[in-house]
């Protein structure tokens, strides 16, 4: 694997004096400015944008989206649940929606088999909640608002033939 895009993957991120340098700023400014916003809880990490479908390796993960229906607790709601479910390390991301479900929950796994386990082993079996539907990821076309894999970008309109 590249050795740049390992670092990235395992989260590699500019230096402090990068970003000054970058930011036209000293690189006291720059630990100021990072403190204050860790200490706001704004600035709580850096995650790379990367497409992996070229990356064999990287893009060996399976990735899927879990919607789950729980039942609120009294006094607290869905609050303590979802910080359980949240705490899982297969758990990417988790969000309380609206609708026809309650959390909607990102996972990675190394394999089809590892996030299906996940599901069926420790997610639905957690007391409270009441049934999960899995999405598996198949391909992305954007991640964070920046577009993947264009490879076929010119293409306005389909071909007809007569």
């Amino acid at each position: 694997m590249n050795p740049v895009l390992k670092l990235l993957i395992e989260g590699g991120s500019l230096t402090t004096g990068q970003l000054a340098q970058v930011a036209g700023m000293t690189e006291s400014e720059v630990n100021q400015h990072l403190e204050q916003l860790k200490k706001q809880k704004i600035f709580l990490g850096w995650r790379p944008v990367l497409d992996l479908s070229q990356e064999a390796a990287a893009g060996a993960a399976v990735r899927a989206v879990i919607e789950v229906k729980i039942t609120p607790e009294r006094g607290g709601g869905f609050n303590r649940l979802a910080s359980r479910l949240a705490r899982f390390d297969e758990v990417e991301s988790c969000y309380l929606m609206s609708g026809g479900y309650d959390l909607l929950v990102f996972v990675k796994g190394p394999s089809l088999q590892k996030v299906a386990s996940f599901v069926s082993e420790k997610l639905s079996t957690i007391e409270g909640v009441l049934s999960t539907s899995t999405h598996f990821m198949l391909r992305c076309y954007k991640d964070q608002g920046f577009l993947l894999d264009q490879g076929d970008a010119n293409i306005s309109r389909l071909n007809v033939a007569p």
